[in-house]
């Protein structure tokens, strides 16, 4: 998918840098952005229309709202099957990282490891990147411009607290998207686990 997704893209792109395209999901409107290159973000649902189109357009100025090519309407697919309980991996989904710092890159490529229905904790992912700092990786995770593809909302607070979640809702949007993938930090088989 990653090198037809980019040529498809590329074939799509005329007059303009970045495209997106909003969607509905069982968790409201959603919005996805792309360009030549993958996907360039995501944005969650706001309280109404109006204000997810202005995130979108704030976040990307200049951006043009267009119907999905076809390899965008596979990744939107995925997206909203994922948010209706169903089992998808977004780890393939290629995005453009550019002007995302390479510590953001690495933390992000952790995030995109864990699978639905799991979560690590800050220290977890810290350890990985061989780091004693928690808090970097939530400040990290909080400039994610790829929420869902990038699961940051599968990295928790180590004494069992959700920890925190920049988009719209915080920390209730976060538990929502937790209880629809029935994650969990024991081995025991998720949802997801029995039906893959």
């Amino acid at each position: 998918m990653p090198g037809g997704l980019k040529k498809g893209m590329q074939d799509h792109l005329a007059n303009h840098a970045a495209f997106y395209t909003l969607f509905e999901t069982p968790i409201g409107l959603c919005g996805m952005a792309w360009n030549a290159h993958g996907i360039v973000g995501f944005q969650l649902p706001e309280d109404d229309v109006s204000k997810t189109r202005s995130r979108i357009a704030k976040r990307f100025p200049g951006i043009a709202e267009t119907p999905p090519p076809p390899l965008i309407q596979t990744v939107v697919a995925d997206v909203t099957a994922l948010l209706q309980g169903e089992a998808r991996d977004l780890s393939a989904v290629p995005l453009d990282m550019n002007g995302v710092t390479d510590f953001d890159r690495r933390v992000y490529e952790i995030a995109r490891s864990i699978p639905p229905g799991r979560v690590l904790t800050y220290g977890e992912v810290a350890a990985r990147l061989g780091i004693n700092n928690a808090r970097a990786i939530g400040q990290s995770l909080g400039r994610n411009p790829f929420a869902v593809i990038v699961p940051c909302h599968r990295v928790v607070a180590a004494d069992g607290r959700l920890g925190g979640f920049s988009a719209n809702g915080g920390a209730m949007t976060k538990r929502r998207l937790l209880a629809i993938e029935d994650a969990r930090r024991d081995e025991s088989p998720t949802l997801f686990d029995l039906i893959s």
